[in-house]
């Protein structure tokens, strides 16, 4: 889907006529949908085209880290015994 969004004169001036800006509006959205607990990280990967390893680097360099549980963790823990580590 295309949308057309129509930017204030003064912001597009500083914003400029960058290549990006489509990409970069698109990574906003995703993002704050993310925040928001609106996107899971399967459909975050989806919208940007990343891989799982790629959405990581996006987040950390957005400052949004996941917040784990103690259930969160004792999960990854009795998977790890499991797989015998």
């Amino acid at each position: 889907m295309n949308v057309t969004v129509p930017i204030p004169d003064a912001l597009a001036a500083r914003l400029g006529a960058e290549a990006d800006l489509p990409r970069r509006i698109l990574e906003a959205l995703v993002l704050e949908e993310y925040r928001a607990g609106r996107l899971s990280n399967p459909d975050l990967c989806a919208s940007l085209g990343l891989t799982r390893y790629e959405m990581d680097g996006f987040l950390k360099a957005h400052g949004v880290y996941k917040e784990f549980t103690l259930d969160d963790i004792q999960e990854q823990v009795s998977a790890m015994e499991r797989l015998g580590f």
